[in-house]
């Protein structure tokens, strides 16, 4: 690709002048013998070329066309992640559609919902279990999906049997899409056609919100949006088609997922690598090691989890070593971290040490050896957890954002880190903090509004500003500092604000607790409800001979308890008394998105627990029995 296309393109991404599909289209004309997607199957990564990406999307838009789907119409993808969402895709969004995204965990009452509300004309489900859901949904909800015209398969193992009416295969989409193009040349040039009438504002995806505090809403995203600030991100870590290379396992729905998978890979011409299964990610980390990694703080504490628990079964030689090397290692980041980030030579060489002697090994083992930059974003993350990845060499930069501000709007970079900030705000943000301590935001990026919600939109922006809805706080640095939810603020009886998330990321580090829900709003004290981890505590109870058979016997255990006990002692001494932990109680199930717990993102919904174990809550504070 030649110097002044690069110059044209750059300057287009910085304005935010151009769309997804043309995006695909330029790499298609400039490098389509280059690697754009690779795919596990069989055992074996199979690649594909940007040109074959550009014919496979323009098949199945012709084919969507042949099928009646007109611009301005929706589709919807349930699916986990596959090239084929991705064809979908940008193949809807050549055409003049929206594509809306539902996460392949949902259970078919919230596909229903999400596919009704978004008035979906074709709904795209990559196996058997999502296509029955959206077969529920036809049949048991009352209002069903009338808008569904069709139902497209990626995978139609087990339908054998299956109505016909509206259900057709991924591949006969494609093998329609060819039908349409032969049958006149007007028709065969209607994907260029489609993408050359694609504008920067035209809505591009809805987007669902985790739905926290109430039924999810569909933000409307246009392509600006989504382009601006990913442009900024790109342009500051100076990421390209040689070293943007990426691993995708996180629900392709979700906005974090699809601005480094879609946009990002869209803006670079990179390389996107699809992982088996959201279970595979730590093995075929280790066989891709990407250049770049996102992760949410559970996919972070998982890794430093599989890390911690490995050199427990070390020998112990090497748990000696890696002690020794890690106290040096920590010792080295605090005194670099003091002088703000200068090192010396002799730090250089000292960490060059560590690194020979352990560390390389440890990268390797996550598969993170030739990572160049790595981001956590999606929720508050434990100081402590990218403190250790930082002792071992790896970069790992704080970022934040969310689905109305169009993706990320404040990053960490290697001159303003400081662990526990989440960075400085992108190039051309407007924000200022509200008396009450919430995050306003103005930028061309912020979303075109909710659909069918004029309410929600008008409370959300007002006069040109998002809120938020977090409470923020500046670092020395002048970094932003994510302090909590402002809807999850615990205000006790006493008058005290207490943030909830900073004492729960704190319990969150010890490896034995999975999740922890504070609780204190109104009381005259705090307390938790626990969730142990079951991996970890079972090793640890099955090395002490404790007999167990389920996580709820396991949770039951009176020596469980006490390790629960230890450990909140622990965490207490590092916050004020009104901030301890005077009471807590260990769930005797899991937390499921299933069963309405937690959203699609692993987020915990409050009002949901709280109304769920009410019981349980009282017992803590005196006022019922168990």
């Amino acid at each position: 690709m030649s110097k002044a296309s690069d110059d044209s393109l750059d300057a287009a991404l910085r304005a935010g002048e151009h769309t997804l599909p043309k995006l695909l289209q330029h790499w298609a004309r400039t490098t389509p013998d280059a690697l754009a997607l690779r795919e596990k199957d069989l055992g074996i990564w199979n690649r594909m070329t940007w040109a074959q990406y550009h014919d496979t999307a323009r098949r199945f838009a012709l084919g969507l066309l042949k099928l009646g789907f007109e611009r301005g119409q929706r589709l919807a993808i349930a699916s986990e992640d596959t090239p084929q969402w991705m064809f979908a895709d940008l193949g809807t969004q050549a055409i003049g559609g929206v594509v809306v995204g539902i996460y392949p965990t949902n259970p078919w009452p919230e596909l229903q919902y999400i596919v009704h509300h978004s008035n979906s004309r074709f709904v795209v489900c990559g196996d058997q279990e999502q296509v029955d859901k959206v077969l529920d949904a036809m049949s048991k909800h009352e209002v069903g999906l009338p808008d569904v015209a069709k139902i497209i398969a990626v995978d139609m193992k087990g339908m054998r049997g299956y109505p016909r009416d509206k259900l057709l295969s991924f591949d006969e989409v494609l093998e329609l899409g060819d039908q349409y193009a032969a049958e006149s040349p007007e028709q065969a040039r209607a994907f260029d056609d489609g993408i050359a009438a694609t504008q920067p504002d035209d809505t591009c995806m809805l987007v669902y919100t985790s739905g926290t505090t109430g039924p999810p809403k569909g933000a409307m995203l246009s392509h600006r949006n989504l382009l601006v600030t990913t442009d900024k991100l790109r342009r500051s870590f100076g990421l390209d088609r040689h070293n943007m290379e990426v691993l995708c396992y996180l629900p392709l729905c979700h906005v974090a997922e699809r601005a480094f998978s879609t946009v990002m890979h869209m803006m670079t011409g990179g390389v996107v690598n699809y992982a088996e299964s959201i279970d595979t990610v730590a093995a075929n980390l280790r066989e891709i090691a990407p250049k770049v990694f996102l992760g949410v703080p559970r996919i972070w504490e998982k890794l430093q989890q599989g890390i911690l628990m490995r050199m427990q079964d070390a020998t112990r030689l090497q748990r000696w070593a890696f002690t020794r090397c890690f106290e040096s290692g920590k010792a080295l980041f605090e005194r670099v971290e003091q002088r703000g980030g200068q090192r010396t030579l002799a730090d250089r060489l000292h960490f060059g040490l560590l690194w020979l002697l352990m560390f390389r090994n440890l990268q390797k083992f996550v598969g993170l050896d030739r990572m160049r930059c790595g981001f956590c974003g999606g929720a508050s993350v434990s100081p402590e957890v990218l403190k250790f990845f930082r002792i071992l060499g790896l970069p790992v930069y704080q970022v934040y954002g969310m689905t109305e501000s169009g993706g990320v709007i404040f990053h960490q970079h290697p001159k303003a880190e400081r662990l526990g900030a989440t960075g400085t705000p992108i190039e051309g943000l407007n924000w200022k903090i509200a008396e009450d301590g919430e995050l306003l935001v103005r930028h061309p990026a912020v979303f075109r509004g909710y659909i069918h919600d004029n309410n929600a939109t008008a409370l959300t922006v007002q006069d040109g500003w998002l809120h938020t809805g977090d409470i923020v706080a500046l670092a020395p640095n002048g970094e932003l500092m994510i302090v909590d939810r402002k809807k999850a603020i615990i205000i006790t009886s006493g008058g005290k604000n207490i943030s909830p998330s900073e004492i729960e990321n704190a319990l969150k580090d010890s490896l034995y607790i999975r999740e922890a829900i504070v609780l204190g709003d109104g009381r005259h004290f705090l307390s938790a409800l626990v969730q142990i981890d079951y991996d970890t505590v079972g090793k640890w109870a099955q090395e002490k001979r404790l007999p167990f058979t389920t996580y709820r016997s396991l949770s039951q255990l009176p020596e469980v308890r006490e390790l629960v006990d230890m450990e909140v002692r622990r965490v207490n001494k590092l916050f004020a008394r009104v901030e301890n932990i005077r009471k807590f109680l260990i769930l005797e199930k899991e937390l499921d998105h299933d069963d309405g717990e937690l959203t699609a993102t692993q987020k915990v919904r409050r009002n949901i627990i709280g109304k769920k174990f009410a019981r349980e809550i009282e017992v803590i504070y005196g006022g019922g029995t168990a």
